[in-house]
């Protein structure tokens, strides 16, 4: 049975796996940091592109290859490239596929410092940017420019968990010539499936669901076509931003259990959330499984979940956030999501520190909302923990 044709729980456990030399279960380490030739033309013919050996770690490795064999399989694509961190995916794919006069167009509500690196940095370099509520495709259609080369979502959005209908998105960008970048951290290839619904590049912060027990920093991209693919894997070198050998081991070690983790951390946010939506301390809840969310129904279409990530606002403002992180006491107050344990935080003090009161604002970020990703804890204990935080005297 070919791999492409087995259920996602099989390819998790399967995909890109390989010990030819010694029939290991599990991919090896191989922690070296250059590869011997076996003669002179060969070395050329690796240089030359003609043969795919290895030649040096930073370049590409097996065990990064393994994992990255997983990576291209799980979300259809052709190529995959592993990066150090999340935030490096992000920066291969806009420096690999910008350039001076360039214009993108974004998520408002994009991770903090995938804003702060397309606004303030690419900017000096003569890229230009819009943001805008992706949510809206007439929103995205308005902003677009004739030099506009790159539209960058994130779906569903972090942390105002705004879902993005991709294959709108791309329609739009490819009618314009421009290539559609989708961050789909918060969903995982487990649930969603940028690529087959008309992206580009889909990037993942590993650190996060795929890797999920909160002990490795790392990212990947996968493009639909080679010749991109290529673009993305010549940065990556260039700029040094390759995935070290026992990263790529743990990643691929904690792939293998995606599909458990999250099937049971979803379950237990939506007994949370729909929780959370009827305590009297709770001005507004936003879990994209609940009927009150406005994208719910295209997530229904594009999703094959809802994951475990819940943003709320309590009545009180950003003191009453404060005083339930300051008091719960099984959920950690920690940045970060995706693992086995739930964290909270404070996206306006933490994660978006590095945007402007009014920017945040404007991208939905208030002061006083909380960010909360569920683990696989007992539910019970999890409500009871944030029961006991909101009833709590001052």
């Amino acid at each position: 049975m070919h791999v492409r044709k087995q259920g996602i729980s099989s390819r998790l456990v399967h995909s890109g796996s390989f010990d030819e030399e010694f029939g290991s279960a599990v991919t090896p380490i191989y922690q070296t940091s250059t590869f011997g030739f076996r003669n002179a033309q060969e070395g050329a013919d690796r240089f030359a592109g003609e043969d795919p050996g290895f030649i040096y770690t930073r370049m590409g490795n097996p065990t990064v290859a393994a994992f990255e064999g997983c990576m291209c399989d799980l979300e259809a694509g052709q190529t995959a490239v592993a990066t150090s961190s999340g935030m490096a995916a992000v920066t291969v794919a806009c420096l690999a596929l910008l350039k001076q006069g360039d214009h993108v167009v974004s998520t408002a509500s994009v991770y903090g410092p995938s804003r702060t690196l397309i606004e303030s940095h690419l900017s000096r370099f003569g890229v230009t940017s819009t943001f805008v509520d992706t949510s809206d495709p007439e929103q995205i259609a308005s902003a677009m420019g004739q030099r506009t080369r790159l539209v960058y979502v994130e779906t569903p959005s972090n942390p105002m968990m705004q879902v993005t209908d991709i294959e709108a998105a791309a329609g739009i960008a490819h009618e314009q010539g421009a290539l559609l970048v989708v961050d789909s951290t918060f969903a995982s290839p487990y649930l969603q499936n940028p690529l087959v619904l008309g992206a580009d590049v889909v990037l993942h912060s590993v650190t996060k669901f795929i890797n999920g027990h909160a002990d490795v920093v790392g990212g990947v991209l996968v493009a639909a076509n080679a010749q991109v693919g290529r673009k993305l894997r010549n940065m990556m070198s260039i700029s040094g931003c390759c995935m070290d050998p026992h990263q790529a081991f743990l990643v691929h070690r904690g792939i293998k259990t995606l599909g458990l983790r999250i099937e049971r951390s979803q379950t237990i946010a939506m007994e949370i959330a729909r929780w959370l939506e009827a305590r009297s301390e709770v001005a507004w809840v936003r879990y994209i499984g609940l009927p009150s969310h406005p994208q719910h129904e295209l997530a229904r279409r594009q999703m094959r979940g809802f994951g475990s990530m819940i943003s709320f606002e309590l009545k009180g403002g950003v003191e009453a956030g404060r005083h339930l992180m300051d008091r719960v006491k099984l959920a950690t107050l920690a940045v970060s999501l995706g693992g086995v344990e739930t964290l909270i935080e404070h996206p306006a003090s933490m994660t978006h520190a590095g945007l402007s009161r009014d920017e945040r604002i404007a991208a939905g970020i208030t002061d006083g909302l909380v960010r909360y990703s569920v683990g696989i804890e007992d539910a019970c204990d999890l409500l009871e923990d944030l029961r006991q935080a909101l009833e709590s005297a001052d």
